[in-house]
């Protein structure tokens, strides 16, 4: 879906399937446990697996006592979900939706997980290799293939990298392989296998290289656990995101 933004504060969620989120560089994947929390103007991309539905609740800034001023991921439990679907009804009369509004807004809980961060970049030169590593996460190809085959040195793509994502290529590559396996975890596929799909020929190799990445394991970014490491609503089927 285009960049688009809201006069309303939202909270998108899938209730099936996964849900990715863009706003700038940052992405947030959302299985069913997560919810992003999006204020009013915030510009962003919406996109998910095919078989997900989004559902999204548009609140109004004016009676909404919450001031997170940036794009927040909160828990999605049993409770909370039923009230987005609830609120999804459209014979509900203004004092009750309110009420049930602000049970919602009771129930949202900011989570500690930060998005991955993958910068685009300006350079053409720099976009022909990130476009082909996005292309295909597990391009096993070094620095020294792709400078030559953008006819360059080694020496300038590593400049011209830096100086357009703020990263390293080797670190680039990282953040990317690591946001193209969350959707494949999120669904449910086995370690192993997202890990061969972005490159890594061990699950070992893949989750060392993901708690550096990130500060904690798959399985914990995508519920939030941290430890020991408009108003109305409506559902739409939303089209794919480039991850």
């Amino acid at each position: 879906m285009a960049p688009h933004r809201h006069p309303q504060h939202q909270l998108a969620w899938t209730r099936r399937g996964v849900l990715c989120v863009a706003v700038g560089d940052a992405h947030w994947v959302l299985p069913p446990t997560r919810a992003l929390w999006l204020p009013a103007g915030v510009v962003h991309r919406t996109g998910a697996t095919r078989e997900a539905v989004l559902c999204s609740l548009y609140l109004d800034p004016e009676r909404c006592h919450l001031d997170w001023t940036t794009p927040t991921p909160v828990a999605v439990d049993g409770l909370l979900a039923h009230l987005i679907a609830y609120l999804g009804r459209h014979d509900l009369k203004d004092d009750v939706r309110l009420r049930a509004e602000g049970v919602v807004l009771d129930l949202l809980h900011p989570l500690p997980t930060t998005p991955i961060d993958v910068p685009e970049p300006v350079d053409a030169r720099v976009r022909a290799v990130t476009a082909a590593l996005l292309a295909d996460p597990a391009d096993p190809r070094s620095l020294d293939a792709h400078a030559r085959a953008i006819g360059v040195s080694r020496r300038t793509l590593t400049r011209l990298f830096v100086h357009d994502t703020g990263m390293s290529f080797d670190r680039w590559r990282t953040h990317m392989r690591m946001r193209a396996a969350l959707p494949l975890l999120a669904e449910g596929r086995p370690v192993s296998q997202a890990a061969h799909a972005v490159g890594y020929a061990t699950s070992s190799a893949f989750l060392a290289a993901f708690r550096r990445t990130v500060g904690t394991s798959p399985g914990r970014y995508l519920t939030g656990d941290t430890g020991a490491e408009g108003s109305g609503g409506h559902e739409r089927a939303v089209e794919p995101l480039g991850l």
